[in-house]
């Protein structure tokens, strides 16, 4: 009697802290799907007893084109001309430059992908929020260029036209920047909804503006003594110019910060990251602790620049000047700012080799959370990109081919270029006069490699070496390959969605997913009674589950994915009816409700296994080999598929238990409804 009272115990205990997990997993759920609710009660709380308790960061959604405006182009790639072993890898090429295209242009979450239907080479660019349509197309479209560049030491100056220019578009984005500070200024607690709609600093508008914190001499420390002078939540009323245009400030919180003052001397070995010397392992740790026994604070610098393997520690000393916590690889942190001023520590290992430390000073310091918007200005720099390099003729055109191949000594990789016979003759004459210089190769405009000329090259072939990773030595080579293969593309394709009739898509979206919801819950309720209930709550869970999901992977969010998610709805519902059918037939043979109840999961979870498996299957072939709109169903669908099998199966099974374990659960019979057999055998 007392092992059957145990295990009911247990039984209880691990039921409560399931639903214990389930609740916390929930709210934390809740608070990533819509954390604007709970920053609602938290400014409230604030506001009423004076306190600073931090808001949750508001981790928006991806949408799709279809969902939130945008355009998707199709390009067609001619790979005629390419080898058919090199298509590919030059298409990959072709990719990589619209990518960075597209990212230069200031477009937010875009995606560009590669796709073959039969003998076509496709590109797909999806660009989302996008206003000069034409502007982007007509970028995407150029053929890539690639050119080899000298120094030059030539100052480059601007035309008349383009000072002009540049003048007429500051004066404008100043005007917008002073159209915008007015209204933040009337509404300081809009700042982050107009950062928003309005900034053009894309690494922080999504962020509201956020900066992060900000201390003097530090990353924006310009912004420092202004920020000083403010109270918080206090916007500045200037504008504020600097090189990166005009910017709106807003001080958040105020918190001390720990910064130290520390120098340190290295001894590095074969292998560790930075290190060119042949020192083993070994001897660089017996080394470091012979260096250790002699140390002091008077004679430390001396050690430094007698023995350190750092570069420049002979003139510097290993000075490392304040800096804080977030600046240093852990372990040389972690040792730092647990020591005692004055000290040196023991020796710290870290990927660069051997340290010692010499703490010489703590301070504690301010720093404010600063929020931006940014209207971007133009500089000279816009115009003269290249001022530093002259065109010398050398172009794609000349290039054969570039392959990653590995150096026979060192097994690293590195790109090797072969030129044809004109590109031969020029390359020479490059690299002849330019024997200790940087000869630049650029792609678009841009600077891909900077190598220097070591020697005259007169075969044709050269090697850029420069610790590549394996990774690093494949991006090159896929751009120089993709502005010297003849890869043209053609736009076979275009749609385009409004912004506006995307928030239409997405709000018809929602009313359609409720209004689905509550009529599947009302059926649920009147048919199977309680346990139809306890579905329904279990629904909310893995609804509100998966869509934190959705954010954290994160996936985009298209209609075709809401189509998925919706499925994936239906057949945590499905999986609930083969559950609660079973177990009205269990009933219906007069069985007890606790093994009716069980008997129910064990039985249907067989078939409710063999059709999510069959459900991923397909979602898995979809994905294999569907557009980029039968992915998104195919994921959503799939993600859908794993929770609802968690939420049918654990959480519902966990729910009924609980529910039958009520000691007044049992005078309630009509709350469980059961099967009626006119023949029981």
């Amino acid at each position: 009697m007392a092992q059957k009272y145990n295990a009911s115990l247990n039984l209880k205990v691990k039921i409560r802290l399931f639903l214990a997990l389930v609740i916390i997993v929930t709210i934390a759920g809740a608070i990533l799907d819509y954390p604007q609710m709970f920053n609602q009660s938290i400014d409230l709380i604030n506001n009423k007893l004076g306190l600073k308790i931090p808001q949750f960061f508001n981790w928006p959604f991806r949408l799709g084109l279809d969902l939130q405006g945008g355009t998707q182009l199709i390009y067609q790639a001619d790979v005629s001309k390419v080898p058919g072993s090199d298509r590919n890898d030059s298409l990959e090429g072709v990719r990589d430059v619209i990518e960075r295209r597209v990212n230069a242009f200031g477009v937010s979450e875009p995606l560009v992908q590669t796709t073959k239907e039969g003998d076509n080479y496709r590109v797909i660019v999806e660009l989302a929020g996008v206003k000069d349509v034409t502007e982007a197309i007509k970028m995407i479209g150029e053929t890539p260029l690639l050119e080899f560049k000298e120094q030059s030491t030539e100052p480059a100056q601007l035309t008349e036209e383009q000072k002009k220019e540049m003048e007429e578009y500051n004066k404008k984005a100043k005007a917008s920047a002073n159209e915008i500070l007015t209204e933040v200024l009337a509404a300081p607690d809009k700042f982050s909804k107009i950062a928003k709609e309005k900034s053009e600093d894309l690494a922080t508008n999504e962020q509201g503006g956020d900066l992060g914190f900000i201390q003097d001499g530090g990353t924006n420390g310009e912004f420092f003594k202004t920020l000083k002078n403010l109270s918080q939540n206090e916007v500045y009323g200037d504008i504020i110019e600097n090189s990166e245009g005009y910017n709106i400030l807003k001080r958040g919180e105020m918190k001390e910060e720990t910064k130290v003052k520390a120098s340190h001397l290295l001894i590095c070995y074969k292998g560790a990251e930075r290190c060119d010397k042949d020192t083993s392992k070994e001897d660089a740790r017996k080394k470091i602790e012979e260096l250790k026994s002699q140390a002091t604070a008077e004679n430390f610098a001396e050690l430094v620049k007698a023995n350190s393997t750092e570069p420049g520690a002979s003139e510097s000393a290993g000075d490392l000047g304040y800096f804080s916590r977030g600046q240093m690889v852990k372990e040389f942190e972690d040792a730092v700012f647990s020591m005692e001023t004055g000290s040196i520590s023991d020796v710290i290992e870290t990927q660069f080799g051997f340290h010692l430390i010499y703490k010489s000073d703590q301070k504690q310091e301010p720093t404010y959370q600063a929020f931006r918007i940014l209207i971007k200005n133009k500089k000279e720099s816009d115009y003269i990109s290249q001022g530093e390099y002259k065109y010398t003729g050398l172009t794609g055109k000349h290039l054969k081919k570039a392959q990653v191949n590995f150096d026979p000594n060192t097994n690293e990789p590195q790109v090797s270029l072969e030129f044809n016979d004109e590109g031969k003759d020029l390359f020479a004459d490059i690299t002849g006069r330019n024997v200790g210089k940087i000869v630049g190769i650029f792609l678009d405009g841009e600077a891909i490699s900077l190598p220097k000329v070591n020697e005259k090259i007169s075969e044709g072939k050269a090697v850029i070496t420069g610790k590549f990773t394996l990774d690093e030595a494949k991006t090159l080579t896929r751009r120089l390959n993709a502005g010297a293969l003849p890869v043209p593309i053609e736009l076979v394709s275009q749609q385009t969605v409004g912004a506006s009739l995307g928030q239409q898509f997405a709000d018809r979206s929602l009313k359609a997913g409720l209004l689905a919801f509550i009529l599947i819950a009302i059926f649920m309720i009147c048919y199977y009674r309680l346990p139809g209930l306890l579905s329904v709550f279990a629904l909310v869970i893995y609804s509100v589950v998966i869509m934190a999901i959705f954010k954290l992977i994160p996936v985009t969010l298209t209609l075709s994915g809401i189509a998925g998610f919706v499925l994936s709805v239906g057949m945590a519902v499905d999986a609930n009816v083969l559950i609660f059918e079973r177990m009205k037939e269990e009933l219906g043979w007069g069985k007890p409700l606790g093994s009716a109840s069980e008997e129910g999961f064990r039985r249907a979870w067989p078939s409710i296994r063999d059709s999510n498996v069959t459900t991923l299957i397909s979602s898995f072939i979809l994905y294999w080999f569907g557009t980029s709109i039968i992915k998104g169903f195919a994921l959503t669908l799939s993600i859908g598929v794993l929770i609802s099998m968690v939420s049918a199966i654990l959480i519902t099974k966990n729910f009924m238990t609980a529910a039958i374990n009520l000691r007044f659960i049992s005078q309630f019979a009509w709350l469980f409804p059961k099967k009626t057999f006119k023949n029981k055998i």
